[in-house]
């Protein structure tokens, strides 16, 4: 007999019609299909920044089902729970999902999969997150990568499968489930004043994913290479929003490079590496979930870092001193993103120069950052701290002056970002002063503050930390 029940697609991750394996599959099947996104425990413990610029995607990506003949519905709840409600409403005779790798994502999905197929109902996971499931990278011995380069020897010639295009239609249910109203899950409650400020740097939904990859594809991507690492430039792809809503699938943007470098860009190589950095990234958390709270490599574990102080409150609100950490840290409130090169810095003065824990600055990342992604942020500042794989070693102490020097030389970036007073002040700048929260009381006619230790000084105070903890093993 032909089943020609409902499919629900418990939507996650992939807010997308094209790229897309599991819609693809659903659409070949002839069935009804409701898409169902369920504000669960793990939606509602999302930082302030990241939370709210879901809400922005879920409202997109269910104008683009609409477009479609379908629509998307919005509960909130336990995912099981949820989900047994709108298999007794719509008869609904399978369940699918896009594949999480983190610990609490991979628990919570194994319990539903468990518990519907025990109720004789069809429950898959689908993968489309990522280019390589991480189970399937293998080091030759059988275990998993723990360097990156000799990871991306191992996936560069592998077939990456061609996406799967748009579907023209979906198929409706004959009557569809009652919904939330989006305003009712209140994702943006968070943000408060910061949301007016950061709304226009956004940039939602497939339509202008797929947009923003063509334009990188048609010029920058040429000089990836050369521009990637000057934050003034506009030489990098900003997909990092885009990827960790899945509003555009990792094989696109694969595809994209590839054809890039056939014609001869000559960035698209270092672009599609550091593609693959992202999927590292996931391989590590996959394989290691204690990167995301511990130290990854354990002789960090008696190290003396801080965990609280006002050195930590002056970081958060750009206000250390020292211009390329504030002017990155002021970027992040303004634009919700950072970019990667500053990221490197401010994390490298927040564990290294300030001697603060790693966590601190992963968890102030994780509230403000709209391309929040799990993986990366906790292998970016694993690395920076040291403590991490492939980290930056103990003794590679950004100086935030000298780098400045290198890929600021001309201040373009900081002048852009750091208030300077009277007519000079730039309305970035500005900006700032309406983002971050009121109860900082800053104000754009506060003095410049003086730095919170000298950068030669806060080296050195790393270093000799840095021996002490070697000569105690």
């Amino acid at each position: 007999m032909i089943d020609t029940s409902a499919i629900l697609w418990w939507v996650r991750r992939d807010m997308r019609t094209a790229d897309n394996l599991l819609l693809a599959q659903a659409v070949a099947t002839g069935r009804p299909l409701v898409p169902v996104f369920i504000c669960d425990d793990a939606v509602e413990g999302l930082g302030a920044a990241p939370k709210w610029r879901l809400g922005l995607g879920l409202a997109a990506f269910g104008a683009a089902l609409e477009k479609l003949g379908a629509r998307l519905i919005l509960r909130r709840g336990p995912a099981l729970t949820v989900l047994r409600d709108l298999i007794a409403e719509t008869g609904a005779g399978s369940v699918w999902w896009g594949r999480q790798y983190d610990d609490a994502a991979q628990a919570r999905d194994s319990d539903v999969k468990s518990a519907l197929r025990d109720a004789g109902l069809d429950a898959r996971s689908f993968p489309g997150h990522l280019l390589f499931e991480p189970w399937t990278v293998k080091t030759g011995q059988g275990g998993f990568y723990r360097v990156y380069t000799p990871f991306w020897r191992a996936v560069a010639g592998r077939e990456v499968d061609a996406p799967e295009p748009a579907p023209k239609r979906l198929i409706a249910p004959a009557d569809w489930p009652a919904s939330d109203a989006l305003e009712d899950l209140r994702l943006g409650d968070a943000m408060q004043r910061g949301a007016d400020v950061v709304a226009p740097h956004t940039n939602v939904g497939e339509a202008l994913a797929l947009d923003r990859l063509a334009h990188f594809t048609d010029g920058p991507i040429a000089d990836y290479k050369a521009q990637r690492d000057l934050p003034a430039a506009p030489g990098t792809s900003r997909l990092s929003e885009n990827l960790t809503y899945g509003e555009i699938g990792p094989r696109t943007i694969w595809h994209a490079g590839q054809r890039a470098l056939a014609e001869g860009a000559a960035g698209a190589e270092t672009f599609l590496k550091e593609l693959v950095w992202r999927e590292f990234a996931y391989h590590l958390m996959f394989h290691t979930p204690e990167i995301l709270t511990r130290n990854w490599k354990p002789e960090w574990d008696s190290f003396p870092w801080q965990a609280e102080g006002p050195q930590i409150r002056r970081w958060q609100q750009g206000r250390t001193g020292v211009a390329l950490v504030d002017a990155a840290m002021r970027e992040m409130y303004v634009t919700g993103t950072m970019h990667n090169r500053g990221r490197m810095i401010v994390a490298s003065y927040l564990t290294k120069h300030l001697m603060t824990h790693w966590r601190v600055g992963l968890d102030w990342f994780a509230d403000c950052l709209i391309d929040w992604d799990p993986a990366a942020n906790a292998m970016g500042w694993q690395w920076a701290a040291g403590s991490g794989p492939d980290a930056s070693p103990y003794f590679r102490i950004f100086n935030p002056d000298t780098q400045a020097e290198k890929f600021d030389a001309k201040g373009v970036y900081r002048r852009r970002w750091l208030q300077t007073r009277g007519s000079g002040a730039s309305d970035l700048a500005l900006a700032f002063y309406d983002a971050c929260p009121k109860a900082w009381g800053l104000s754009p006619d506060a003095p410049d503050p003086a730095p919170m230790i000298s950068l030669s000084d806060g080296r050195a105070r790393a270093l000799e930390a840095y021996s002490a903890r070697d000569r105690g093993k």
